[in-house]
C-alpha cells in the first residue's frame, strides 16, 4: 500500500520557526550526493563513523528502488533553496500495517530550531494516510539527543534490536 498526498496534505509546505519548509521527493539525479551525504553524517552523529552505510552505489540503488514504491516517503526537506533535512520511511504489512523511518535527518545548522517538528509531523501523517498502526525506528543508544527528541514525542524504547543490538527499536503507536 502506498499512501498518496491525500489532497495534497503531505505535500504542503509547513512553517515552522517562521521558515516555510517544502517536502519533494529526492530527485537522485539532482541531488544524489547530498543524500549521500545527509545518510553518512547520520551514521556519524550515531555511531562516530560512517564505516556502517558501505558502498554508495549499493545505498543509492537501495534508496532508487525504495523511492519508486514510496515516493513520497522518501523526501528531502527544502528551507528556501537549500535541502536541510532527509526522510526515509516506508509501510509494510508485519501482523498490522507498521510504518517504518530509515533515515529522520536535519543538517546540523537547523537542529534544534524547532524544524524537526515539521519532520515528525510529516511522518507522522505520511503514515496514517497509509494506514500504519505504528511506526518503527531504530536509534542508537549513544545518540542521547536523538532519543531525548523521539521520547520528547511519544516514542517508546522497546529495548535492544534482536538483529542488531547496538540499535534500539522506537516505537510510536498511532491510534
Amino acid at each position: 500500500m502506498r499512501p498518496q498526498l491525500n489532497g495534497g496534505t503531505l505535500g504542503r509546505p509547513k512553517r515552522m520557526a517562521g521558515q516555510t519548509l517544502r517536502f519533494s521527493t529526492i530527485d537522485l539525479d539532482q541531488h544524489a550526493a547530498i543524500a549521500v551525504k545527509f545518510r553518512r553524517d547520520s551514521y556519524v552523529c550515531s555511531f562516530g563513523s560512517d564505516k556502517a552505510l558501505g558502498d554508495t552505489d549499493d545505498y543509492l540503488e537501495w534508496l532508487r528502488g525504495r523511492i519508486a514504491k514510496f515516493p513520497d516517503g522518501h523526501v528531502h526537506v527544502w528551507q528556501g533553496d537549500a535541502i536541510v533535512g532527509q526522510l526515509e520511511m516506508i509501510i509494510q504489512h508485519v501482523q498490522t500495517l507498521r510504518g517504518y523511518v530509515n533515515l529522520f535527518y536535519l543538517v546540523a545548522q537547523v537542529r534544534g530550531l524547532g524544524l524537526g517538528d515539521a519532520l515528525h509531523n510529516y511522518a507522522e501523517n505520511f503514515m496514517r494516510v497509509g494506514g500504519a498502526q505504528s511506526v518503527r525506528l531504530c536509534v542508537s543508544p549513544s545518540n542521547v539527543r536523538g532519543l531525548a527528541y523521539y521520547r520528547k514525542h511519544g516514542w517508546h524504547d522497546h529495548g535492544p534490536n534482536p538483529k542488531d543490538g547496538s540499535v534500539h527499536i522506537m516505537q510510536l503507536d498511532l491510534h
